[in-house]
């Protein structure tokens, strides 16, 4: 009894109403699982549009599988379809990329008719997923970020924050020098890498102390062209 709700009729039984709506009735379930936890695990920036997307797509990817069938000239002519269109977004994180093959399991489970297998790989990737959140999984200890420090002309700008780097255990690499205010003043961007037991208003409050509180700032998410 129980191998049978995990066993397929795809390949015995013709398309049927019943059988078309329950397949898009288990997708739109699994699919609104999915955006759930994709919700639950990024709450701080998810879009809304993402989230529609993925309660869709399951049931989207099974209808078409429902459709093709065991028809190989139906599945080339929808290949053939599907290669015209382009994607005109930018590609999401590494994550999202992830979430959409998943729900595209989902369907393709749903299409063939393995009910109880979408719902149990589902189910199992979604606690996968929340486990993964909670444990903060693969979270980097320490942060590179970027810090511009202004200096008068007369500090010397070699050695006047390796003490400072060194009291902080604080590894460093000065990036780029410029001069500013028609060259009485310099600009200096270093490449910090900060742990977690850094007091940030402590270390900036030391580098203040040293370059007689001129402007300074510590860049959260440095990109290459800050350099």
């Amino acid at each position: 009894m129980l191998e049978s709700l995990f066993t397929s009729t795809a390949a015995t039984v013709d398309l049927t109403l019943g059988t078309a709506l329950l397949t898009i009735f288990v997708s739109i379930v699994l699919g609104g699982l999915v955006s759930l936890t994709y919700m639950k695990t990024n709450a701080s920036e998810y879009s809304q549009g993402f989230a529609l997307t993925m309660v869709m797509l399951p049931t989207v990817v099974a209808i078409i599988i429902l459709l093709i069938g065991s028809n190989i000239a139906s599945a080339f002519s929808l290949a053939g379809a599907f290669s015209i269109i382009r994607f005109r977004s930018a590609p999401g994180n590494p994550k999202d990329i992830t979430y959409v093959l998943f729900t595209m399991a989902a369907g393709l489970a749903c299409g063939t008719e393995h009910y109880a297998y979408a719902v149990l790989f589902t189910l199992i990737l979604c606690i996968l997923m929340f486990v993964l959140n909670k444990t903060n999984f693969g979270a980097r200890r320490t942060q590179i970020k970027t810090l511009k420090v202004t200096i008068p002309e007369n500090l010397g700008y070699e050695e006047a924050f390796a003490e400072v780097f060194n009291v902080f255990d604080v590894p460093y690499e000065l990036k780029k020098i410029r001069t500013t205010e028609l060259g009485s003043l310099y600009e200096l961007v270093y490449s910090v890498t900060l742990s977690e037991s850094v007091n940030q208003k402590e270390f900036l409050d030391a580098i203040r102390s040293r370059n007689g509180n001129l402007d300074l700032s510590l860049t959260m998410s440095p990109t290459a062209n800050e350099f």
